[in-house]
């Protein structure tokens, strides 16, 4: 989630025949203008693809904002198709979902009661000395509220966005089509395994009962170490589609750029330990990277720890794999580097053996870096560029395209977003060292 107080209101669409006929709406607009389009085109002499006409930049606004006025499962999953399959989408399709990475629409005043009366009953406001209609925070499934107990307690409350649980699945294959018959998906890539992933993600991000016992799960596992706060549940506020729990003061996580260096790369270490620890000793993880899951308390330097609906059982049979790359990459073992790939799934098992050097090599350059002696320097530091660059390399050729288990994307989207967060802070951390424990 967001920090968007001031986010623009719009009700969301909350039962599956009005979201299919926002859908319908959005698919009758883009017919509209792909005709408009092709019709201008052929006056010209041109005869365009019909990729060209679907996403012209009036189309791309278009489906943009109705799938951000939607939200629920038509956001979430351009969401995760924007960060299981970087590199493979066109640019097109890029920059529609990296908008809808960016935020929601917030729910108006009326809806906003209509949503607090359906979760609490009509005398929802004796549980509250006071509830701020101003959202703290937006997202895919709901937004998040500030409030007072009658007691004085400071809260934040989770509310769902009205209908989106209920209309998860036909969302998800309304939106799947749209985009199968735009042509900007590759059709070497199955889409199915990441529908089927983003249909159960969501329907368990949308049981807020599980968030709060994830939520509880980490306040225990945590509870000993001081780096870290864990809100605490309020069960006589949370239902089904409302998720209360205490308020903890804090700034945004990116606030630590400013800190002194020993603090903010004290900080930046904590995390990439407790990924580790989530990998390897918790065997649950929270696999959601978004910025705002993290936040800064200057005054305690302590991290909060926010939005556990990502929340994910790692099998062990995965966290022993993991483990056995990082040992073959520290060791510099190729042949072991090669095998824990194929075992995680990062490569297909019948792959062309000339295609293992150019894996290996791109493996290399980060295993190359965890066996530096030094600190990384996440500041200014160009290897996710080149990375990146190898990787385009790599997917030009269409053999090797290939999406990873579940299990290994959701694991990769964590590890990325926190080194899109340590570059953000400028971070200088001992990553060699950190993972050497655990191996």
């Amino acid at each position: 989630m967001t920090d968007h107080p001031d986010l623009p209101m719009r009700a969301v669409p909350s039962g599956r025949f009005a979201r299919a006929q926002h859908m319908g709406g959005l698919a009758t607009g883009l017919v509209g203008g792909i005709a408009f389009s092709g019709a201008a085109a052929l006056l010209k002499g041109q005869r365009p693809r019909l990729q060209d006409l679907v996403m012209t930049p009036a189309n791309i606004a278009r489906l943009t904002a109705r799938l951000s006025e939607m939200r629920g499962a038509a956001m979430k999953l351009g969401q995760l198709l924007s960060m299981e399959t970087g590199g493979l989408l066109s640019p097109e399709l890029e920059a529609i979902l990296a908008r809808l990475r960016a935020g929601a629409h917030v729910m108006p005043p009326a809806q906003l009661k209509q949503v607090l009366t359906d979760s609490y009953g009509p005398d929802f406001r004796t549980l509250f000395r006071s509830f701020d209609t101003r959202p703290l925070a937006a997202a895919s499934i709901g937004q998040v509220h500030r409030a007072l107990a009658p007691d004085g307690r400071a809260l934040a409350v989770k509310l769902q966005y009205p209908g989106v649980r209920d209309a998860i699945d036909s969302d998800l294959d309304n939106v799947a089509a749209l985009i199968r018959w735009s042509g900007l998906w590759p059709r070497e890539l199955d889409i199915a395994p990441l529908l089927a992933e983003a249909r159960r993600q969501l329907h368990e991000e949308a049981d807020y009962a599980r968030e709060g016992a994830a939520l509880a799960r980490f306040g225990t596992l945590l509870a000993d170490d001081a780096r870290f706060v864990v809100p605490a549940r309020d069960a006589l506020r949370s239902r089904p589609n409302a998720l209360a729990m205490s308020f903890v003061a804090s700034e945004p996580i990116e606030a630590l750029a400013k800190a002194k260096p020993e603090i903010r790369d004290a900080a930046v270490s904590a995390l990439i330990e407790l990924c580790l620890h989530e990998l390897f000793t918790f065997r649950v993880m929270q696999t959601d990277p978004n910025f705002a899951n993290y936040r800064w308390n200057p005054e305690t330097e302590q991290i909060l720890l926010l939005d556990f609906g990502a929340t994910r059982e790692i099998s062990v049979e995965v966290s022993l794999a993991y483990r056995d790359l990082l040992r073959a990459g520290l060791a510099d073992d190729r042949a072991a580097v090669l095998a824990a790939l194929t075992k995680i799934g990062f490569i297909k098992p019948d792959l062309d053996a000339r295609h293992h050097a150019a894996i290996l090599d791109m493996a290399e350059m980060g295993f190359g870096v965890l066996r530096g002696p030094d600190p990384f320097d996440f500041h200014g530091n160009d290897f996710a560029d080149r990375l990146r660059a190898r990787g385009m390399a790599i997917g030009g050729e269409r053999e090797l395209w290939h999406l990873p288990p579940a299990e290994t994307l959701f694991l990769q989207r964590k590890i990325g977003g926190l080194y899109l967060l340590a570059t953000r802070l400028g971070a200088r951390v001992d990553v060699a060292g950190l993972v050497r424990r655990f191996t």
